[in-house]
């Protein structure tokens, strides 16, 4: 037992599996104590020294000259003693699966996921964790057939497309934590003030300078804060074992940092003026750049990257490094760009920040990426691919009724009903969430030309398919797309345009809001939202679309399988009878079956 004690001391979180290419893989860690980290597979081997960010310390191993198409098991070790996989592991081996580049890319997909304990009245309240299913099906999957041997059905890659965290909407487990640390906080300072002022002023000292003053009490604000914060969402052990062994690639979405992050000039105004905010955004981007971002990216771009290279190279504590690149990216949206972009076997993923690149100071210039990031994107809206995947936290193809009532809320806010109307225009998109990229018109448009010219052929040989993928919304859908005009030659095409939205993955929506939904995906709902757009000047979209699919409420993950130039995707559930739970009364349900719920070729 001492040993064992000793091993999971030595790491705090991870290993999780990030990038992997055809001949690397990079392995992310963070660990109890600074130290130097190895990783052992097969007969590669990787070292990396942490680095410390406000008192915690993280590793990336870059493990390179894997052989392609193959699955290898590894070891982490920490100062030469190993910390994984762990000598009482219930799990299979971890593996490294390099990409094969003449097998089937299987894309697993989803967003929106709060950490529960898998109780009855976990499951009554947020569903099934579809993660944990998903994770409990393969280690079988992995332990029938053999630790070594990679399965026909093995993901070559998890996209976590937002929400990952939730920093406004804390479990029991993480408001308890934050309550006995903000007392303890409060008391050192307390006792701090009151050594510098004297026993008499002590009480009126304690509350100048107060760091906490103001802040939220059930809401994350400190980078200490938002470390145990991902650490519970993905201690969990067999989340834990599924992020070890399956390659990531993430978005941050708007609860990453707080609800309805950057929705508008308004929202960010309002924000700044609580004297906690400028501690929360910055502890919000500085981990999600440590947690999330740094592993997204391929060791090439990393060695290039500015931020990991100060960060890395800083003797000692780098979070003030940190924290200041944090505040310059949300000051100043062009100093770095979070969307990233991957070539595997032949088709193109494109991860689009549809959040810190906001441009939304103007509600008449408002764009949903800056021109620095618009240009990026536009550069890799190309053909000459077997497929392009447009993935982004929010669905680029709302259901029409949305669409045109979010676009027609932007040309309120911007005064196309007179002044009087934009404030309460304002009101209405904070509080119904009228934030997707058709309330971006601007960039809606954008997007909409690049993917219509790449589908034509005017941007390199057309592909098969131009897939956008999405999550926010909290209930899943297909919808298909083509040009809106007859005569667009994208119409002659074969590529076929599609929107796949999965979300909530640990996160289902209440019966009520369900009802709305209902409503607003109906026809009549459409046709009122639209001629209420168009009274206020906005233009029809060169793109049509109808929803082929859904909407679907439970929690999923959907799985986009490309094969050469065919393309089809699925979603798949853990029903829940719901009554079945409340009679059982059950603390202990039973190990959640995953079931496919429906099935669509897209090329």
């Amino acid at each position: 037992m001492g040993l064992v004690l000793t091993v999971r001391s030595r790491l705090r979180l991870g290993p999780m599996l990030r990038h992997v290419s055809e001949t690397s893989a990079t392995i992310w860690v963070e660990t109890e104590a600074p130290g130097s980290v190895t990783v052992v597979a097969g007969e590669q081997t990787a070292h990396a020294d942490t680095f410390t960010v406000h008192g915690h310390h993280y590793a990336l191993c870059d493990v390179e000259g894997l052989p392609p198409a193959s699955g290898v098991a590894y070891r982490v070790l920490v100062d030469g003693t190993q910390v994984w996989p762990e000598p009482d592991s219930p799990h299979p081996p971890s593996l490294i699966h390099t990409i094969d580049s003449a097998a089937p890319t299987r894309l697993v997909f989803g967003s929106c996921h709060t950490p529960t304990d898998h109780s009855t009245k976990a499951i009554l309240r947020y569903g099934v964790d579809m993660v944990r299913a998903y994770a409990l099906r393969l280690a079988q999957q992995r332990q029938a057939q053999g630790a070594a041997a990679a399965g026909d059905q093995e993901p070559t890659v998890l996209l976590l497309i937002g929400d990952q965290v939730y920093a406004d909407e804390l479990q029991p487990q993480m408001v308890n934590y934050l309550a006995e640390r903000r007392a303890g906080r409060r008391r050192e300072h307390a006792t701090a003030q009151a050594g510098s002022a004297g026993e008499a002023t002590a009480p009126a000292a304690s509350q100048a300078g107060d760091p906490l003053a103001d802040a939220p009490e059930d809401e994350v604000v400190f980078f200490e804060e938002y470390a145990e914060l991902y650490r519970q969402a993905w201690a969990d052990p067999d989340i834990r074992w599924l992020l070890s062994t399956v390659p990531t690639l993430m978005l941050f979405d708007d609860h990453d940092i707080r609800d309805d992050w950057n929705t508008s000039g308004a929202w960010r105004r309002a924000m700044e003026r609580s004297p906690w905010w400028r501690q929360r955004i910055t502890s919000g981007l500085s981990a999600y750049w440590v947690y999330q971002h740094a592993g997204n990216l391929s060791p090439a771009e990393r060695a290039v990257d500015p931020v990991f290279a100060e960060v890395s190279t800083t003797a000692g504590d780098a979070g003030e490094q940190l924290d200041a690149f944090a505040w310059r990216a949300n000051e100043d949206p062009t100093s770095y760009r979070w969307s990233h972009s991957h070539d595997i076997a032949g088709s193109r993923i494109v991860m689009v920040d549809n959040r810190c690149a906001r441009v939304v100071d103007d509600d008449r210039q408002r764009t949903m990426l800056d021109a620095d990031e618009a240009a990026w994107l536009d550069e890799r809206l190309t053909g000459d691919v077997d497929h392009l995947v447009f993935a982004s936290t929010l669905p680029f193809l709302m259901p029409a009724g949305v669409h045109y009532l979010e676009a027609w809320n932007e040309a309120v806010c911007a005064g196309a009903w007179g002044q009087a109307l934009r404030g309460p225009g304002e009101k209405m998109r904070q509080e119904v969430d009228l934030e997707h990229w058709a309330a971006f018109q601007h960039s809606f448009r954008a997007v909409s030309d690049a993917v219509l010219r790449v589908a034509a052929g005017e941007r390199g040989a057309a592909p098969a398919s131009v897939l956008f993928l999405g999550g926010d919304v909290h209930f899943s859908y297909l919808a298909r797309a083509q040009a809106r005009d007859s005569d667009h030659p994208a119409r002659a095409s074969r590529t076929q345009i599609a929107q796949l939205v999965c979300s909530p993955v640990c996160n289902w929506m209440p019966p009520m809001l369900r009802r709305m939904v209902w409503m607003l995906v109906r026809g009549i709902t459409a046709v009122v939202c639209r001629t209420l757009a168009r009274m206020a000047g906005v233009s029809a979209p060169a793109l049509a679309w109808r929803l082929a699919g859904g909407p679907w409420y439970d929690n999923t993950l959907a799985t986009l399988v490309l094969d050469g130039r065919t393309a089809e995707v699925k979603w798949e559930h853990s029903p829940v009878r719901v009554s079945v739970l409340r009679r059982l009364g059950s603390d202990e349900p039973e190990q959640p079956q995953i079931r496919e719920a429906v099935r669509y070729p897209l090329a």
